[in-house]
């Protein structure tokens, strides 16, 4: 991305507010930072889970990262079992195209086609 303000709609001042504020999230390097960044919070709040009583209604709570662990686990099932999914609700390409606007008659002169003369 260049600096130059030419009226492109690569142009930062053409952005709203919120996305030339959030230019710095393209840059490679502010990248890894905001991983790490997001590892050292996620290793805080782990940490903290050692640090306090819990007054837990099954034995399997005290364990502590129960709740970390257990949310990974299930947001890793769901991804697999919508793949699993996917398999068995997935239509054909063509699937509504007897009643779409695509399958629908145009008239010639609304095509945009250029006639060329043979």
């Amino acid at each position: 991305m260049t600096g130059h303000s030419d009226g492109s709609k690569d142009d930062p001042k053409a952005f709203s507010w919120l996305s030339r504020h959030l230019l710095w999230v393209d840059n490679p390097r502010y990248v890894d930072r905001l991983v790490w960044g997001l590892a050292v919070v996620c290793l805080a709040l782990a940490s903290a889970d050692f640090a306090y009583h819990k007054h837990s209604y099954f034995p399997i709570e005290d364990i502590p990262g129960f709740y970390g662990f257990y949310g990974f686990v299930m947001c890793a099932a769901l991804v697999i079992s919508a793949k699993g999914l996917r398999v068995l609700l997935k239509r054909g390409e063509d699937y509504y195209a007897p009643n779409t606007v695509e399958a629908e008659e145009h008239p010639e002169f609304d095509l945009d086609r250029e006639k060329f003369d043979a």
